[in-house]
């Protein structure tokens, strides 16, 4: 059997039967080199079960540095130099305003991010009365990234009406140890599961590029799946200076969206977002990935490194026929 009538035999059960791929198909899937193929049906999953809109968030990081945990891939643990600028949780007014640009900008949401294990006492609650001034001032979705979650913490979000808390894997099971040792991969998803179980949206991701093999990028993709996430950020790796990480290569473009385009035939009905990362390592093929599997960006910018402007990104998602 050819690549392509392999491609678009488990393509047509996913799209008529609503069935799911199993490892082996997906490993077969991503050693392929008809990514013609490859693409062309990660968009016709992509359109049928999530339409032409791509979603469009921009973050705030409202918290910088410091974090008490080891990853090895973050600019903001406190383990490593890598020269960020540091400061604790920015004035309301502040986060406030930017929100408001976001809003202007095109933004559909604003994620409020804060470099935390977890938020102390104090910090949690200005977040709280920070996330009824948007809610109160601003349409616009308001999620939050605040490291691990309580049950109690989880619900007094769901109250305020936050809509989705991000929480990612960021890579493998069996890779987990490697990248970080503070804290386990079951950590995260205990996490996960408390934001599911007490009814908020769950967005949860990794990032590709931090020396894993390809397989344990198919292997983070099924753990991701069986949370059934609203929302999976696929980063890529930027190294920064200072951290263990600094000096690893760059990942081919085309590496990067065949894992995009096997990850939208592993979760087919999930917001798959190309995150931090892509401006740099994806270049002009921003636009194949998001039509090979992607629909979703975030815009104006990461925690700790610019991104695109609004107004570009906008301009390319309706250049190529898709709606925000």
């Amino acid at each position: 059997m050819s690549d392509s009538m392999f491609i678009r035999g488990i393509a047509e059960r996913i799209l008529n039967k609503g069935e799911n791929i199993t490892f082996d198909e997906s490993r077969q899937l991503l050693s392929t080199d008809d990514i013609v193929s490859l693409s062309y049906y990660a968009n016709a999953i992509t359109r049928k079960y999530n339409g032409d809109k791509v979603d469009v968030e921009s973050l705030i990081n409202a918290k910088s540095g410091g974090c008490s945990e080891d990853c090895s891939f973050c600019a903001q643990s406190a383990f490593y130099d890598s020269g960020i600028t540091k400061y604790p949780l920015l004035p309301k007014e502040q986060i406030l305003e930017k929100a408001r640009i976001a809003k202007q900008n095109g933004s559909s949401s604003f994620c409020l991010v804060c470099a935390y294990k977890s938020p102390p006492e104090k910090d949690f609650f200005q977040i709280c009365e920070i996330i009824q001034t948007i809610k109160s001032n601003i349409d616009i979705e308001v999620n939050v990234s605040l490291g691990f979650m309580t049950v109690q913490r989880a619900r007094k979000l769901k109250s305020l009406g936050v809509k989705r808390y991000n929480h990612n894997l960021e890579t493998s099971e069996s890779y987990f140890s490697q990248i970080c040792r503070t804290h386990d991969f079951h950590d995260r998803l205990n996490t996960a599961r408390i934001v599911k179980a007490e009814g908020l949206e769950l967005c949860c991701g990794g990032i590709i590029g931090m020396g894993e093999s390809s397989l344990q990028r198919l292997e983070l993709a099924f753990s991701i799946a069986s949370l059934q996430p609203d929302e999976v950020p696929l980063n890529i790796l930027m190294p920064r200076g200072g951290t263990p990480l600094q000096n690893l290569p760059s990942l081919h473009p085309m590496e990067i969206v065949k894992t995009i385009a096997v990850w939208r035939f592993i979760i087919p009905k999930t917001i798959l977002k190309i995150a931090g990362g892509r401006e740099v390592h994806l270049r002009d093929n921003e636009r194949i990935a998001l039509k090979a599997g992607a629909n979703g960006i975030i815009t104006g910018g990461y925690l700790t490194t610019a991104g695109n402007y609004s107004e570009k990104d906008i301009l390319m998602i309706r250049e190529i026929g898709l709606e925000v």
